[in-house]
């Protein structure tokens, strides 16, 4: 299965904007190696839509899941406990640092599975719980 994505690049530890399409064993490899560095950012949709996108970004083994229904909205996946409510998890967004509660932080792995499950039909909605910007 193909799909269209941008992330973070390993050897810079930068985002790079360019749009890759690829089978999703390519994308697979490019989060591995993001992982091994310990921290990244990338956005994933299907080759015949421009939305959905799905965002998955991670420092460590903290991560956040935003998704993009169209130009205008923005939602986060609720996490699951992973971290306490209180807490604040830093993960990159493009090339900055930004801020989440525990409410939005899931563990790597898990996020990680809820992007291959996008990948594999493009729904969001059954992933979990989405919490609207």
């Amino acid at each position: 299965m193909s799909v269209v994505w941008v992330a973070t690049s390993p050897e810079s530890g930068l985002f790079h904007p360019v749009e890759r399409r690829s089978e999703v064993k390519d994308l697979s490899d490019r989060f591995n190696d993001l992982r091994s560095c310990g921290r990244g950012y990338l956005e994933v949709r299907s080759p015949s839509r421009e939305f959905p996108v799905m965002i998955l970004a991670f420092r460590d083994k903290h991560a956040v899941v935003h998704l993009m229904s169209d130009s205008e909205r923005m939602s986060l996946l609720v996490g699951e406990g992973t971290v306490p409510s209180g807490a604040e998890v830093e993960v990159p967004i493009m090339d900055d640092l930004a801020v989440f509660t525990g409410d939005f932080v899931l563990d790597i792995d898990r996020a990680w599975e809820l992007v291959h499950n996008f990948t594999q039909t493009w729904a969001a909605g059954p992933l979990g719980e989405w919490r609207e910007l």
